[in-house]
């Protein structure tokens, strides 16, 4: 892949450009007007000889006439030339050279998927901006091809090497957690995990326990924001026959978790008196059950999870400060799903299984929308539109999702002043402009066009 510079000058530095056109004069023009700008530019009179350089060698663009004989007037050659190049290479931006009277043959190559047209006579400024912007546009697409294909290369080599429980994910942020929780698992030491409700703390904690050399021991969940206060001790640590009115001789977490692993769901929650018990066990191993003086122990992997800011609570006298580095001797820190966009769709398709489909208005609604309820929301979100969609695709409406209210109250309004102002920060280049505004390069286009706005200033 080249690399493209970010200097707005220098966006066609080492770039290849083929310029396919039987005038040597039109040929001529364009190499003096794209190597003034650092463009390497290769020349071919005919289709055949188009075709015989870009098998033979790296084109990041084609400019292509639509008639290569002088008797030809149909378009004919060059909407086969067009057809060749994208057969061979699809993701090469090909602009079409044409007369007014080709105008409509055009149009219909640029919905068959040519990047542009442009009109002979040309406008230098415009060709310079167009070219600059479809290259931009290639590099975008090839970088986030490159980054799909790195990723997806990192997530087969850490499946390969660690058990991750069938976690599904695209982005580098819930990679570099996922990998530091099979990482550290043969470590036997404590482990807590942070983030919001919802977000897949739980799968964190199954991948700590299955990659740990207690894997093939028990494994125990505890919710304990589930639990009454009254309740978690004798939840925890078990009870004597009675120890309270009704109460009955039974083993408590910690001691079914005994050479296993205890997994202690939103641990934020326990009162004082169970955090001031669990940080002794996490010491010593010792414990008793409730309504009993004798002493027991219990060899247990603690891995700990919460949605509530410890460190806050620990300021306010709300969590033991003990307890919280016992518990946090590795932390692991889990961004809501609004923070891993990279994420929803493959979490999305994964939750539907092959036998749904969503629209594409349907994953634009996915993307757009801020997952307050992080996966779980996304869940039941899809279970419930599969059911309604039944045998269709699901669309945006069978989504349902509640309306998205915008980030900031300053959102761009599309008048003159603020397309200038865009355009300027970008260097003019519309295809990144078009990307802050939130709308295509072709519509960008069409309200410049408008608004009489010119591509290039002072070009």
């Amino acid at each position: 892949m080249t690399v493209v510079t970010s200097n707005v000058e220098d966006r066609l530095a080492n770039r290849t450009v083929l310029v396919a056109d039987d005038s040597e004069a039109v040929r001529t023009a364009f190499q003096v007007l794209l190597s003034l700008h650092g463009a390497r530019v290769l020349g071919a009179s005919s289709p055949a000889e188009a075709l015989a350089t870009v098998r033979s060698q790296e084109v990041d663009l084609v400019i292509q006439d639509m008639n290569f004989r002088r008797e030809a007037t149909s378009g004919e050659e060059g909407i086969a030339l067009f057809k060749e190049l994208r057969a061979l290479h699809p993701d090469v931006p090909v602009i079409l050279l044409t007369a007014w009277t080709h105008l409509e043959t055009a149009v219909d190559l640029v919905k068959a998927g040519a990047a542009d047209y442009i009109a002979k006579p040309w406008d230098d400024a415009r060709l310079l901006t167009t070219v600059r912007n479809l290259l931009e546009l290639r590099a975008a697409v090839e970088e986030n091809i490159s980054t799909r294909a790195r990723r997806a290369e990192a997530r087969a080599r850490l499946a390969d090497r660690y058990d991750l429980r069938g976690l599904v994910y695209e982005s580098d942020a819930l990679h570099t957690v996922a990998s530091m929780a099979a990482q550290v698992a043969h470590a036997d030491v404590p482990v807590l995990i942070t983030g919001p409700n919802g977000a897949g703390k739980e799968v964190l904690a199954d991948i700590v326990h299955a990659n740990s050399a207690r894997r093939d021991q028990s494994y125990i969940k505890v919710n304990c924001g589930a639990l009454p206060d009254q309740l978690i001790e004798a939840e925890l640590f078990g009870t004597e026959a009675g120890a309270f009115t009704g109460a009955k001789a039974r083993a408590g977490r910690f001691e079914a978790a005994d050479g296993g692993t205890l997994f202690l769901d939103e641990i934020g929650n326990l009162p004082p008196a169970g955090q001031a018990k669990l940080l002794r066990v996490l010491q010593t191993g010792e414990y008793e059950r409730l309504g009993s003086n004798a002493t027991r122990k219990a060899n247990v992997r603690v891995v700990a999870a919460t949605n509530l800011p410890l460190r806050e609570a620990m300021r306010e006298g709300r969590f033991r400060e003990d307890l919280f580095y016992r518990v946090s001797v590795i932390e692991l820190a889990l961004p809501p799903l609004a923070e891993r966009r990279d994420d929803v769709l493959p979490i999305a398709r994964a939750f539907l299984g092959k036998g749904a489909r969503l629209t594409s208005d349907a994953e634009r609604a996915l993307l757009n929308y801020p997952w307050p309820g992080n996966v779980r929301e996304l869940r039941n979100v899809l279970q419930r539109a599969a059911l309604l969609a039944g045998e269709r695709p699901i669309d945006a409406a069978a989504l349902n999702l509640p309306a998205v209210l915008p980030a900031r109250s300053d959102e761009p309004v599309l008048d003159r002043a603020t397309i200038d102002r865009v355009l300027a920060e970008h260097g003019h280049i519309v295809a990144q402009a078009a990307r802050q505004l939130g709308i295509s390069r072709q519509a960008l286009y069409r309200r410049m066009e408008k608004l009489g706005i010119k591509e290039s200033p002072g070009r």
